[in-house]
């Protein structure tokens, strides 16, 4: 019983571990290739073969070892190099604002007193 449950666990860790890897594989294939120079990253292609093998050891290859591998290259792109190119692409450190305009105040639109 104690071996089925630790089973069950190691499942949802490697779907968890295949969930993470194909988010961060799409994100860096929906990033613009200039905004990676512009970041100072590595180019969108290095990023789109190293996700794409951790997509593809998660799918493919159950080694533990390579999975964390792949791991540990998403969550480098999802803490760094996504932060990096959301903020040259203009989406980022705003505070939680979404597409505002250069007149955006804290709360909304500042519309001059109008």
């Amino acid at each position: 019983m104690l071996l089925s449950g630790f089973g069950t666990i190691l499942q949802l860790l490697y779907l968890a571990m295949l969930v993470l890897a194909v988010v961060a594989f799409v994100f860096a294939a929906t990033a613009r290739e200039d905004a990676y120079r512009a970041a100072d990253k590595k180019k969108k292609s290095f990023w789109l073969v190293i996700l794409g093998v951790a997509v593809a050891v998660n799918l493919l290859i159950p080694m533990l070892f390579l999975q964390l591998a792949g791991v540990v290259a998403s969550i480098v792109f999802m803490v760094d190099v996504r932060p990096a190119l959301k903020e040259v692409s203009g989406g980022g450190g705003g505070g939680g604002r979404r597409g505002g305009s250069s007149s955006d105040g804290p709360y909304g639109p500042y519309n001059g007193g109008r």
